[in-house]
């Protein structure tokens, strides 16, 4: 069985977690919208991480929307003290699926109350504030404050344990910390989109973890083919080399690979042992150059 503590521990809030957590995004629906084509894989899925030492979980009551918390509640609660839930605000889906703002202070009060409802918990341990960008993806440069302020408002009446701001550029994060603590920075990043190299170097420094998202491309997946040499080299698939490849760019890094499936999930879990060499790591870096 995969030892998920190889790849280490970081602070997150007042917990140490494993590097390694699990994305639930990908519970839902196609389009991260509706009902899986299999709840009990879903639910076997979550079993699964947890019982293999997973102690962290990113979700947000927009999958679905309410579908992907519902269906971690069903699959976990109630939970173990050592499970650390991450959620997401700023954004709701319509009827079709698409993915607008919703950062007024009365929707984000009302997006903290709908993740604590359909987890079924008293209060969240992390609680990301997600700026929208031009697109699904680019960081945004804020403003930050009316939206910090008012989820500050939140942990103050015990609603929220921690805060962490995603989808956002070193300035917004900057004033971010200037109206309250944050703990984790979760934006897009992978081996072929480095923006944040500079990001991540600074925040470790200050003890921040850092969480990717999109670790594997997101609905574009990564391909390369130094990706697929080095993976055949080492006796990996090429996502998990990206996987290892994150784990190793530095110390502050939090993975949360998501999947609908137990065969996925195990691959993803067995990063763990991968230990990538100094050549591996000169070519995976050079994807990234070559992607600049």
């Amino acid at each position: 069985m995969t030892n998920l503590s190889a790849a280490g521990t970081y602070r997150l809030g007042d917990r140490e977690v494993k590097r390694i957590g699990y994305g639930a995004m990908q519970l839902a629906g196609p389009g991260v919208f509706g009902p899986p084509k299999d709840e009990a894989e879903a639910i076997a899925v979550l079993r699964e991480a947890v019982e293999a030492g997973v102690d962290h979980i990113d979700t947000s009551d927009f999958y679905g929307p309410h579908i992907t918390n519902q269906i971690i509640r069903k699959a976990l609660h109630p939970y173990p003290d050592s499970l650390t839930i991450v959620t997401k605000i700023g954004a709701r889906r319509d009827d079709a699926g698409n993915w607008l703002p919703a950062m007024a202070p009365d929707e984000l009060e009302r997006a903290v109350e709908d993740n604590l409802r359909n987890l079924g918990r008293d209060s969240m341990d992390v609680v990301n504030l997600r700026l929208m960008g031009d697109d699904h993806a680019s960081a945004s440069d804020g403003p930050v404050e009316p939206m910090l302020s008012a989820v500050a408002r939140l942990r103050e009446r015990g609603l929220i344990r921690h805060i962490g701001i995603s989808n956002a550029t070193a300035h917004a994060i900057a004033e971010a910390r200037k109206i309250v603590p944050i703990i984790c920075v979760q934006n897009m990043y992978n081996l072929a989109h480095r923006g944040d190299d500079a990001l991540i170097d600074a925040l470790a420094a200050e003890g921040i973890a850092y969480v990717p998202f999109f670790p594997l491309g997101g609905f574009s997946p990564l391909q390369s083919d130094r990706l697929d040499a080095v993976a055949k080299r080492v006796g990996a698939t090429p996502m998990q080399v990206a996987l290892a490849w994150l784990l190793q760019r530095s110390s502050n890094i939090l993975l949360i690979p998501g999947t609908s499936s137990r065969t996925h999930l195990r691959e993803n879990l067995a990063v763990a042992d991968i230990r990538l060499d100094d050549e591996a790591i000169s070519e995976l870096d050079s994807i990234g150059s070559e992607a600049a």
